[in-house]
């Protein structure tokens, strides 16, 4: 799990730089479409998206991706690795309150970015008559549920908000029960359903 979290942290690199190339475009947009645009591309496409590749290059072959819940567990520190970093990097540039919230929304959002993530490179992983669906929906899903959470915070709107909190509890809805699903179908689980 250390190794987990610690790409999960070194991916930052990687993803702040990026960001702020395709945040260029975004300086020419303004209102909801500057919203967006950071929300889905260079947020939602570029976090999830080095995630993905993290997950790939260095859990996908491993031997001890031996279930398919290692596939959530595996997602799941890497996206706490990368929240850890990046809610650091918030406080240096907005202070500690800023870090306080972010702890308590960002973070729990980017570990259950993850476990829908980890959900489907599970079911990828074992699954190979479907595995090229389970492996575009580990990487879209996410994106999109990432690019959401950001956009209704970033959109400055009463209704957007307003929509936000029933949505990110219905995400962790999804997320516990994909948990769930993972866990019933455990190879060390006894009286395994599956």
């Amino acid at each position: 799990m250390l190794k987990a979290l610690s790409i999960g942290a070194i991916i930052v690199l990687p993803v702040v730089f990026i960001e702020k190339q395709l945040s260029v475009p975004a300086e020419k947009l303004e209102g909801i479409s500057n919203a967006a645009w950071i929300a889905f591309i260079v947020a939602g496409l570029t976090e999830e998206g080095m995630k993905y590749l993290a997950f790939l290059l260095f859990f996908w072959k491993s031997s001890n991706f031996n279930e398919r819940f290692d596939g959530i567990v595996y997602a799941v520190y890497i996206s706490l690795g990368f929240a850890g970093i990046e809610n650091i990097l918030y406080v240096f540039s907005g202070g500690y309150s800023v870090g306080i919230v972010r702890a308590l929304t960002a973070v729990p959002a980017h570990a259950l970015f993850g476990v829908v993530m980890g959900y489907y490179f599970g079911l990828a992983k074992f699954y190979p008559k479907f595995r090229g669906v389970y492996l575009i929906l580990a990487f879209f899903l996410p994106f999109v549920f990432h690019g959401l959470y950001d956009f209704l915070l970033m959109a400055n709107s009463p209704f957007f908000l307003s929509i936000f909190i029933p949505l990110f509890i219905y995400f962790w809805i999804i997320g516990f029960r994909k948990i769930s699903i993972a866990s019933d179908a455990s190879v060390f689980r006894k009286n395994n359903r599956y």
